[in-house]
């Protein structure tokens, strides 16, 4: 979501540092009008799949919040038969009924997972560089609390404070209120997705870098996640920066994830892919992929009626979205469509799930293989460009790889330095 308050409160950091000497950054680039079905024409991969991940993230979310909490039998008795596209809410008296009141979750409405990516591209938007905790503290917050915008579930302009869950409240109590050290601000929060649904952006930003995106999203999300729920974020964004990679596939996004992910994460990743690997549908995955998560997800059979050990911190258990998110993107071969509805029709917390199936699936296929009537009606529903911010973030990430390169050299030249003088110390017989 993007509009005239694009940047939130607090200066921009300072950069101290020169142009990289091949020439300075692409110019920034601007979105088509909301509703738009498609990316502007002859972007590059960086631009096609930035919008594939971000518009697929988007998608994945609105058509997954009328699922949420329900079990794959709740679905088909709610509608008859399996989510096949954008339907309406579970409750037609969605204002008042528990425990889902006062949302309006479906008709094309995105939930808070999409409300916390945009607010997050528009803190790298205004840093311009790679983010860590404190950009937490010193943007993500004020942008939480400091400026209304459209909330789709609320029908309603609002802060969009008053619609995130708690455990993203819970940044705004610990760091605006309680002045915690930012990189310690995650501790106590319960451990959920909460801070992995929203890590797709720092995925776009280390396009191509797994491994940097694993590191710059474990350090965001100190501010907000421990244990499990910080790995997830490390681990998802880089899934979505391996999906950039130029020979990526499903199969090297699963294995970059597996590589990078430790303890209770990993085992939870690879009881799932193992589980998925035979399957090329997911309608006959759904009960073998919750089967192979359930050991590790804290949260129990009933997702409403959460067990008295969930979401706390542990080195032997993992969030089940994400496992089951790279799980359903095997099932399909990374087919947009088909990887977005099996999660949805899983169920539990599926908004989080399709969510990061949705930008996973995107990234790897580029902008046109999110369904232009899906993506259209989420704009319009939700009254947001989904196309402008991945074009703005894709702006970001060229200027931050050009910082990237000019760093590196410089690096290389200092440590080159280095070398030369131990080479002529060594000549010398000293």
């Amino acid at each position: 979501m993007t509009d005239a308050a694009t940047t939130t409160a607090g200066p921009a950091r300072p950069d101290p540092e020169p142009p990289d000497p091949e020439g300075p950054p692409a110019p920034r680039v601007t979105g088509p009008a909301p509703g738009a079905a498609g990316p502007p024409p002859e972007v590059s991969p960086l631009e096609d799949r930035a919008a594939g991940a971000l518009v697929g993230a988007a998608v994945g979310d609105a058509l997954g919040g009328p699922a949420e909490g329900l079990t794959p039998e709740q679905i088909v008795a709610r509608h008859g038969g399996r989510i096949e596209g954008i339907v309406g809410p579970f409750h037609a008296d969605w204002r008042t009924a528990r425990p889902l009141a006062p949302y309006h979750k479906g008709d094309g409405h995105i939930t808070d997972d999409t409300l916390m990516t945009h607010a997050l591209v528009r803190v790298y938007e205004t840093v311009r560089d790679h983010l860590d905790a404190y950009a937490v503290a010193d943007h993500l917050v004020p942008d939480l609390i400091g400026t209304p915008r459209w909330i789709p579930e609320l029908e309603a302009e609002a802060l969009p404070l008053q619609r995130i869950f708690l455990a993203e409240k819970w940044i705004v109590a610990r760091l605006h209120y309680g002045h915690a050290d930012p990189r310690e601000a995650g501790v106590g929060n319960i451990v959920n997705s909460g801070a992995a649904m929203y890590m797709t952006p720092v995925g776009i930003v280390n396009a191509g870098n797994p491994d940097r995106a694993y590191a710059e999203a474990l350090d965001i999300s100190a501010a907000h996640q421990s244990s499990y729920g910080r790995e997830a974020a490390g681990v998802f964004a880089a899934a979505v920066a391996a999906a950039f990679l130029p020979d990526a596939t499903p199969a090297t996004v699963a294995g970059h994830a597996l590589r990078l992910a430790k303890d209770g994460t990993r085992a939870a990743i690879e009881a799932v892919c193992d589980v998925a690997a035979p399957h090329t549908d997911y309608e006959s995955a759904l009960v073998p992929l919750r089967a192979a998560v359930a050991p590790y997800d804290t949260v129990g059979p009933d997702h409403r009626e959460p067990s008295l050990g969930a979401r706390r911190p542990s080195r032997v258990h993992a969030v089940e979205e994400l496992p089951i998110a790279l799980g359903m993107l095997l099932v399909a071969d990374g087919d947009y469509r088909a990887t977005v509805l099996g999660a949805v029709n899983y169920g539990r917390d599926c908004a989080a799930i399709a969510t990061m199936a949705g930008a996973l699936a995107g990234a790897l296929n580029g902008a046109a293989a999110v369904p232009d009537e899906w993506s259209a009606e989420v704009a319009r529903a939700s009254r947001l460009d989904l196309h402008a911010p991945a074009a703005a973030l894709a702006a970001v990430a060229r200027e931050v790889f050009a910082r990237d390169r000019a760093r590196r050299r410089r690096h290389e030249q200092s440590f080159g330095a280095l070398l030369a003088g131990t080479v002529m110390t060594e000549a010398s017989g000293r």
